[in-house]
This record gives structure tokens, sequence and C-alpha cells, in this order.
């Protein structure tokens, strides 16, 4: 009886410890459930923060691209104002020497004239009539007849040219009033766009300290050129695929192949990158050339050819593709403003843009490549002979450039 009262006790004791043990593990069950969905929600919120975060700076790269379009858009605006300034004063400088010449002539007929009436007045101012009278010599009267017609005639002459004189003076003077009040309005105008630029350059560098907190790590730097780099290979055979079947001339100019070793620089500059040097992120390379200049300096297309792409792209900034035919481009980035749209055929030396520092760099200056059938080719082998090219650490000085050692800062690009 005891061991049967025994065995119920262990019976129940185990029935109470499997329903612990049963609780205890859909308790477990629940707890690991709620941290699962605790784990997804935070999962769902980095996700979402993610798409926010790539979002706000795909935002912010359009925000960048409008902005430094702007400043380009400005720039050509000041350029043309500027260039127009030049014209109104050359005009300006070519009506004061008109009016100079005008008065110098009406002073020289006003000193005629005077001495003319001084020559009359000698005369005694005496009548024809009297002048024949007094005179018994026919050949003395036909004379002095002659001197007295002469003497009036050549007053009235002088009298003329001294009114013609007097009334081109007065229409010099007018058309000066109106210049120089055209050129006061183009001074105020070149007033405002300096000051539209600035703001839109101020405003331009918000965006780039925005982006730039955005791009904290080399690895997101990285990825980040590599799509740039991408995306304008992609773009170059967009370029070349496009343009297959429209030849350029190669009887009109010599090929860009027989120019190779003779080919002009863009810019004048320091060479800040060389081709197949290291960029500061990664193991990139460069596929061209940085040549630092002033912002607005004058950019020069390299050869005969046609503008293949005139807009922004991103990592490149305001950027400029000339086809040279024969599958031979050249490329032209990070302008300040672009003088030449799609399609319109550029002589070699002629001015296609401005240096600037548009694709979020920090320091001005001209990304220089050359392509082939899409393939980078090195500038250096291509254009004249670099002055200051550095051999075992020393200058050789030879045409027109001063290469230094790149500033990894000033090199970055903000926005890839």
């Amino acid at each position: 009886m005891l061991c049967l009262s025994r065995l119920a006790a262990l019976c129940v004791g185990c029935c109470l410890a499997l329903m612990a043990l049963q609780v205890a593990a859909e308790a477990s069950e629940e707890e690991a459930k709620t941290k699962l969905e605790q784990v997804k929600r935070k999962i769902q919120t980095l996700q979402q923060q993610l798409r926010s975060t790539e979002g706000k700076r795909e935002e912010q790269s359009q925000a960048l691209q409008e902005m430094e379009t702007q400043i380009g858009t400005l720039a050509r605006r000041i350029r043309v104002t500027r260039l127009s300034l030049k014209r109104q004063q050359r005009r300006l400088s070519e009506l004061e020497g008109e009016r100079a010449d005008a008065r110098l002539r009406l002073d020289q007929h006003r000193s005629s004239l005077e001495r003319q009436l001084r020559a009359a007045y000698a005369m005694g101012r005496q009548e024809k009539m009297k002048i024949l009278l007094n005179q018994q010599d026919p050949a003395v009267v036909s004379r002095v007849m002659v001197y007295y017609d002469y003497f009036s005639t050549a007053r009235l002459k002088q009298m003329e040219q001294i009114r013609v004189n007097l009334q081109k003076l007065n229409t010099i003077e007018q058309k000066i009033a109106r210049e120089e009040q055209r050129l006061q309005q183009l001074q105020s105008k070149n007033l405002t766009q300096k000051k539209q630029l600035e703001a839109a350059q101020s405003g331009r560098k918000k965006i780039i300290a925005s982006l730039n907190s955005r791009l904290k790590n080399k690895g997101q730097e990285l990825q980040s050129l590599k799509t740039d780099e991408k995306q304008l290979q992609s773009l170059l055979e967009e370029i070349q695929q496009a343009l297959v079947d429209i030849p350029i001339n190669p009887t009109a100019h010599v090929s860009f192949q027989k120019r190779k070793g003779k080919l002009p620089w863009p810019s004048s500059g320091k060479l800040a990158a060389r081709f197949g040097s290291t960029r500061e992120v990664g193991k990139l390379k460069w596929d061209g050339v940085l040549i630092s200049a002033p912002e607005g300096q004058e950019v020069r297309a390299i050869h005969h050819g046609r503008v293949a792409f005139a807009d922004w792209l991103r990592g490149f900034g305001l950027l400029l593709i000339i086809d040279h035919g024969e599958g031979f481009m050249s490329l032209y980035g990070h302008n300040q403003s672009l003088f030449k749209e799609t399609g319109e055929w550029v002589e070699p030396g002629e001015v296609v843009a401005q240096v600037g520092n548009s694709g979020g760099r920090s320091s001005s200056g001209v990304y220089f490549g050359i392509r082939h059938n899409g393939k980078p080719k090195n500038p250096t082998q291509w254009c004249r002979r670099i002055r200051g090219r550095v051999i075992a650490g020393k200058a050789v000085k030879e045409l027109s450039f001063y290469p230094v050692t790149h500033n990894t800062q000033s090199n970055r690009l903000a926005l890839r």
C-alpha cells in the first residue's frame, strides 16, 4: 500500500515536472519569437534607413547636378556679358576718338575763318563798287574782284564746314551718352550675375558638405567611384554605337591618329594626376589626367570633331565629349560651363568650356581623357611633351605644364 502511495506521488511529481517543462518551453518559444520579431523590426528599420539614406543621397546628387548646371549657365552668361562690356568699351573709345577728331576739325575751320575775317577787315571793308571806281588799271580791277569773290566764298565755305562739324559733334556726343548708359547697364547686369553665381556656389558647398558626410568610409567611396566609371563606360559605348554610321569626313582634316604626340593640351596648368597612377581610394587607376587650373580659364578642343555629349554626369560634373572619328574621342570633365551643344562641330583650339570644379570637387581643374574604341589612352603620349615632367625626382623644363604630387584631399571627388 505504501509503495502504491509512493508510486502515485511519483507520477504526480512527474506530471507536474512535465507540465512545468512544457510551460517553460512554451515561454522560451514565445520569448524567442518576440526576440525574432524585434530583430526583424530592427532589420526593417535599418533597411528603411539605408533606403532613406540612398534616397537622400540621390536627391542630393540631383540637387548638386541642378546647382552645378545653374552655375554653368550663370558663368556662361557672365562670359557673354563680359564680352559685351569689352565691345562696349571699344565702341566708346572709338566714339571718343571720333569726338576728338571732330573737335580738332572744328577748331581748324574756326581758325581759318578767323584768318579770313581778319584779311577782309584789312581790305578796309570796301564795297565792290568803290573798289571798281578807285582802280584805273583793268587788270588790277579784275584781280581785286577775284580776291574779293575768293574771300567771300571761302568765308561761306568755312561757315558751312563749322555748321556741319558742330552737327556731327553733337551727334557723336548723343551716341556717347547712349553708349555710356548701355555700359552702366551691362556693368550692373554683370554685378547681379556675379552675386547670383556666388549664391549658387554657396549652395553648392552646402550640398557637397552633406554628401561628404554620407561618404564616411573608403568602402562607400570606392564603390561610388566604380559606379561612376561604369556609368561613363556605358555612356561612351552608347555614344560610339550611335555614331558608328555617321563618320567624320577624314579628308577635311589630318586624322587624329597622325597627330599622335603633336596634339595640344586642352588647358594650361599643373598636371595633378597622371594616367595610370593610383587614385586616393582603393586600387583604382586614373584613366585620364587631371590638370589643375584656375576657375574660369578657357578649355579648348584638341582636334577637329563633333560634340557627342555635353551635359552633367555624376562624378565628372559638366562633361564634354568630342568624337574625332575612327573610334577616337576626347573627354573634358569638371567644367564650370559648357559652350558647345551636342551635335556641334568644333575646330582645333576652339574654346569649348571653362575650367571649374563641377562633379563635387573641392578644387578647380580639368579631367582630360582620350579613348580609342572605348579603351583609355595615355594623354601624355598623344599630346605635346610636358614641361616640368618629373624624372628621377628632378624636373626637366620642356613645354607647358608643371606636374605636382597630387593632394589626396583636394583631388578627391566628393560625389562619385
